[in-house]
């Protein structure tokens, strides 16, 4: 069964940097596009970067040129790299992955998803 561990989470003031791992199991890993989620209270969880198989991105347009999505096949790691955090970042950011291989197999990720790792933004 899938598992996802996701960490590096923290308090940071606004315009500070943070990086997210998520460690990967139970999938041929490198098969999979790989996403990052976030929920705030009281939203929907929303998808905040994709990263396909073959390392094509997408970003939600509120994290477009302040974050970076990458992949370590290897280690069966997926990355986001936050910079120039805002408050409105505030969330807790959750990992998951596709069925598929390209960014769009992201509409329909795995049932199962990990605690999540909580990210505050304030000064």
């Amino acid at each position: 069964q899938v598992q996802f561990v996701e960490s590096g989470g923290g308090l940071v003031q606004p315009g500070g940097s943070l990086r997210l791992s998520c460690a990967v199991s139970g999938i041929t890993f490198s098969d999979n596009a790989l996403g990052w989620y976030r929920q705030a209270p009281g939203n929907e969880r929303e998808l905040v970067a994709g990263i396909s198989s073959d390392e094509n991105t997408k970003y939600a347009e509120s994290v477009k040129g302040r974050f970076t999505i990458t992949r370590d096949n290897i280690k069966k790691t997926v990355y986001l790299q936050m910079n120039t955090l805002k408050p409105e970042d505030t969330a807790v950011y959750y990992c998951n992955a596709a069925w598929g291989s390209g960014l769009n197999s992201l509409r329909v990720l795995r049932s199962s998803w990990g605690q999540g790792t909580q990210v505050t933004v304030s000064s």
